[in-house]
């Protein structure tokens, strides 16, 4: 099949084979039309599946359409979770704009830098606004952007957008948009919380699942090791050194553990290793990233800021050096490896005291993983007696970040 089947216009099509796309993937071939067609869409696919296409396409024809008369109004706004998912599908736009035959202004603004310049670059307007909410918040008290004639409203990862507290800042987005507009929501997962907020947004939505495709051998090679909680950085330089890895993803549970996890690696000069988490400038982060994918570090040590809509190229190994608090988090840090048909391997450090966690996180998914021990690294401290609960999984009782949600379905319901 190919893209101008879809119904795109001729020029997106030239745009797309120009970028080296030559037939749509699953997600795209399914959502592509539906958007055109103006339906509401809620979309699930694993990540690397070309999901920001599948909706960057019909965002544009769209824009094309109703350039003439509304020209650089905001008619489209794509919401995300982080800066770095709002530089990458703000750069997808812009790099299927630039080969367009008419101009489209495309806008991604985030925090955690100066608005001034994102002021300035909203300045005479913009066709395309790709924000993180709070940024987006801002620029609206500033009178520096208008919503008033968006018609189509993208939710991507939104699941991440409420488990990062956006909840309040999602409703208040949604109360300066039109009532009457097209809302898409298309994200790698979609717990309870984010379906409860869908049926509150969506009309008539058209539901697209893309199951991950099944090889004939996993593209993802899981593996547990057990070892003690204080000798994880130990285990975790020997496994690199000994496995000759070049290039390693290690998820740790805070700022201040990535920090110094890096720091333990880099004591000698066997392993170049960084941290990268939120507490970085954007400028720290971005130069960060630019030398991790250039291979002038051997080891990127960092939060779940990284787990989702950073793609690196031939990742061919990420650690879960401390567990993530969620089943669909074990599945999106996981998902940094093995993309684009490459094989992958994702190590999980287990000790005595997360073995519980653990297995709620293979319970929800459905894995049932073999445990290996290291020579010279085996367990020797038993699990501390604990409270009766739930492994630390996000379980059922309704937390802050669940109360915010259902404030966020009611301002929806009465939008």
């Amino acid at each position: 099949m190919s893209f101008s089947a879809l119904g795109l216009v001729p020029a997106l099509s030239r745009a797309v084979a120009k970028l080296g796309f030559s037939a749509p993937t699953a997600i795209q071939a399914a959502a592509i039309p539906a958007v055109l067609a103006g339906r509401d869409v809620l979309a699930t696919a694993q990540t690397g599946s070309g999901k920001t296409a599948a909706f960057c396409l019909p965002l544009l024809q769209g824009v094309l359409a109703g350039a003439a008369t509304l020209p650089h109004r905001v008619r489209a706004l794509v919401l995300v979770p982080t800066r770095e998912l709002a530089v990458q599908v703000g750069g997808v736009l812009q790099q299927l704009a630039r080969t367009l035959d008419r101009p489209v202004k495309v806008a991604a603004v985030f925090g955690g830098v100066s608005i001034n310049p994102q002021m300035m670059a909203l300045r005479g307007g913009a066709d395309v606004v790709v924000a993180t909410p709070g940024r987006l918040l801002d620029l609206l008290q500033h009178n520096a952007v208008s919503l008033a004639a968006v018609n189509t409203l993208v939710l991507d990862e939104a699941d991440r957008l409420l488990d990062l507290g956006f909840a309040d800042e999602l409703a208040q987005v949604l109360a300066a948009l039109p009532a009457r507009r097209q809302n898409l929501f298309f994200s790698a997962t979609f717990p309870p919380a984010v379906v409860t907020l869908a049926k509150g947004l969506l009309h008539d939505p058209l539901r697209v699942a893309v199951e991950a495709e099944s090889p004939a051998e996993p593209a993802i090679v899981q593996r547990v090791i057990e070892v003690d909680a204080p000798r994880r950085t130990q285990l975790l330089r020997h496994l690199i050194l000994t496995g000759g890895w070049e290039r390693v993803l290690v998820f740790v549970a805070t700022q201040h553990a990535a920090d110094q996890v890096a720091a333990k690696l880099n004591r000698d000069d066997e392993i170049y290793a960084t941290s990268f988490h939120g507490g970085l400038s954007q400028g720290a982060r971005a130069q960060t990233l630019d030398e991790f994918k250039d291979k002038r570090w051997d080891v990127l040590v960092t939060t779940d800021l990284t787990a989702r809509g950073i793609d690196i190229v031939q990742m061919p190994v990420v650690v879960n050096y401390d567990l993530p608090r969620s089943a669909d988090d074990y599945v999106h840090r996981i998902g940094r490896t093995g993309r684009a048909g490459e094989c992958g391997l994702a190590i999980s450090f287990v000790s005595a005291d997360s073995e519980a966690h653990f297995r709620l996180i293979e319970k929800r998914q459905k894995l049932k993983l073999l445990r290996e021990r290291i020579a010279g690294f085996e367990l020797t401290q038993a699990a501390a007696i604990a409270a009766p609960g739930n492994g630390g999984v996000k379980g059922k009782r309704p937390s802050k970040k669940d109360k915010l949600r259902a404030a966020a379905k009611t301002a929806a319901e009465s939008a």
